[in-house]
């Protein structure tokens, strides 16, 4: 996942929320700590001057002592041996302090009980002294040992006491030392970790703001989405609705209530009440369907009717589909629309084929009437015609005969046209199924059909190799048929038909004039001649019906032939197109997809 994805994503702010939390907890996890080191640094300040003032007065009051014996010895007052009698219990009390305020350090207790050991022989050799002092012996060899002894054991306790100083005094500096270098780096540590700790909270900060702007913008077109849909709902004829599966709750959407015909919200969106306007023929089914709903967790297309309140019947068709959220509760989406129109359409168009149908066999009934009860009256003109002219053609007048010629003429443009009419309406029905077929052999045929012409006119005809196709093989040739017929009607005077009919492949994006196709490739067959061409202007009208650019006086023709062809091009799903220069011929090209 690339890193500006995990930036903005909201489990990464969480992250770094929650991290700068952790930080300030550490933050205070420091301050909290050094605090306590200077606690505990004041502590053992505090409990060094107490080892030290306990020292002191043991020293003291061993001097007191010494300085008691001292005047006592001098002046043989006995007040002077009071501090003495006072040091002794004084020098209990301060021991036992000591000793309990150097209970933690074992260096200490060995220095005490030293210590002890050489104030008991300092008290030993001031009583020793003492006595011989009160028998007047101070010239003794005794009192003076005893005297140097006692000054030689009050010095070791002296210096004792010194190093015991000395001790308190190493332990309180390497404690000052180390609570000093502490002391001097937190201030600069908190520092930092306050400063990141505010830059990630500033961060986040930002990135929440940010992400706060992007939901009201969201929110905002969540808004506009909703009424967007809500318009949608109505135009559309559709309401949408939710079960909530777990809690076998539903809710309505605003439309729903309106398709029941009522206002939005004006029931409780409920199985029961949506069920009073279903119609009675068809609660059965939805009930059936709704508790294959439940159970199945789907719901397929239904159809079924509702009657609303002003007893109009509404065609409803409705579908479900599972959701399960990102929290695994379940719930089916649900669409129901209003299909009214659609089956009234659809009844609609029943009717209109049932009437095309019937026109259909109307049609097929003008065919035969046409092949057979038109044609019957026209042959027994053209008969007694030919009768009237061989018995009655001296007795006619010169008017007679030219009103026979006339009625002969109109006779044969007549049957040419209820031919024409009927080959239009045969190719009218594509129904017939298309056959894999040999285009050159009906394209040889249709020639075949119009030998005497093409021998009449001279004519030649050249055409490329084509190859076969899936086509219906009577309308190919139909078409062949009308294309070369009306290049030779069409030709000039005094100039011998030239019909030349090539092959190719067109893409569907290169076809003239056509935007879309199913199709990417067609066969493309080209009827080019030399003929006395027509005006590009009429190229869509010389293929609609009955439409002639020509006097009837001047080529014979119905105006048929180019729509039938048109027809069957049209029942191949192809394309025609024509092309003109007046006097230098015209261009057919037919465009049949490549299956």
């Amino acid at each position: 996942m690339p890193f500006k994805s995990i930036y903005y994503s909201e489990r990464f702010l969480k992250i770094i929320f929650g991290f700068s939390l952790f930080m300030v907890l550490v933050m205070g996890g420091i301050a909290y700590k050094h605090i306590r080191q200077l606690s505990r640094s004041t502590a053992d300040v505090q409990h060094n001057y107490e080892v030290h003032l306990e020292l002191e007065k043991l020293l003291s009051a061993l001097k007191d002592a010494e300085s008691g014996k001292r005047g006592f010895i001098i002046s043989r007052d006995s007040t002077f041996l009071e501090p003495l009698l006072l040091s002794s219990l004084e020098l209990d009390k301060n021991m036992e302090h000591l000793k309990f305020l150097t209970k933690d350090n074992p260096e200490q207790q060995k220095n005490i009980a030293e210590l002890k050991a050489k104030i008991v022989k300092s008290l030993d050799i001031f009583k020793k002294t003492l006595d011989l002092a009160a028998t007047d012996n101070l010239n003794s060899p005794e009192f003076i040992a005893g005297f140097r002894e006692g000054r030689q054991t009050m010095n070791s306790v002296r210096f004792k006491i010194i190093e015991m100083t000395t001790h308190e005094s190493d332990v309180l500096g390497t404690s000052k030392e180390k609570s000093s270098k502490n002391i001097s780096n937190t201030p600069m540590l908190l520092y930092y970790v306050l400063i990141l700790s505010l830059l990630i909270l500033l961060l986040t900060y930002l990135q929440n703001s940010k992400n706060l702007k992007v939901l009201k913008e969201k929110n905002e077109l969540l808004e506009t989405f909703k009424k967007s849909t809500t318009q949608s709902e109505i135009i559309s004829k559709h309401g949408n609705w939710i079960w909530h599966i777990e809690e076998n709750t539903f809710e309505y959407s605003d439309n729903l209530y309106r398709l029941l015909g009522e206002e939005p919200q004006s029931f409780e969106a409920n199985l029961a009440n949506y069920m009073d306007f279903v119609h009675p023929d068809d609660v059965d089914k939805l009930t059936e369907q709704v508790n294959k709903m439940m159970e199945n967790e789907d719901l397929p297309f239904i159809h079924y009717r509702i009657i609303q309140k002003n007893g109009s019947i509404k065609h409803f068709k409705a579908y479900g589909k599972l959701l399960i959220d990102s929290d695994g509760h379940k719930k089916i989406l649900g669409t129901t629309a209003d299909i009214t129109d659609e089956i009234e359409n659809y009844r609609l168009i029943e009717k209109r084929n049932l009437e095309l149908e019937r026109s259909n066999k109307e049609l097929s009934s003008f065919n035969y009437v046409a092949s057979h009860d038109l044609q019957e009256p026209l042959r027994k003109i053209q008969t007694f015609l030919s009768r009237l002219e061989e018995k009655e053609q001296d007795h006619l007048s010169n008017n007679g005969k030219v009103y026979i010629e006339r009625i002969k003429s109109s006779s044969t443009r007549m049957r040419s046209l209820i031919d024409d009419l009927l080959q239009f309406s045969r190719t009218n029905r594509s129904e017939e199924a298309l056959e894999d077929s040999n285009i050159n052999i009906l394209l040889e045929t249709a020639k075949h059909d119009l030998v005497e012409i093409i021998s009449d006119k001279r004519a030649r005809i050249s055409s490329d190799f084509i190859p076969s196709m899936k086509v219906i093989p009577f309308q190919i040739k139909q078409l062949f048929l009308n294309l070369m017929s009306n290049s030779l009607k069409y030709s000039r005077e005094l100039t011998a038909p030239v019909i030349t009919i090539t092959y190719s492949q067109t893409k569907a994006s290169d076809l003239p004039k056509i935007k879309y196709s199913k199709h990417n490739l067609y066969h493309t067959i080209t009827v080019k001649d030399n003929g006395i061409g027509f005006d590009q202007d009429y190229a869509e009208k010389i293929f609609i019906l009955f439409n002639r650019l020509h006097n009837k006086n001047e080529y014979s023709g119905t105006g048929i032939g180019l729509s039938i062809c048109k027809k069957i091009v049209e029942n191949h799903n192809g394309y025609i197109t024509a092309e003109g220069d007046i006097n230098n011929g015209s261009i057919f090209t037919i465009y049949l997809p490549l299956s």
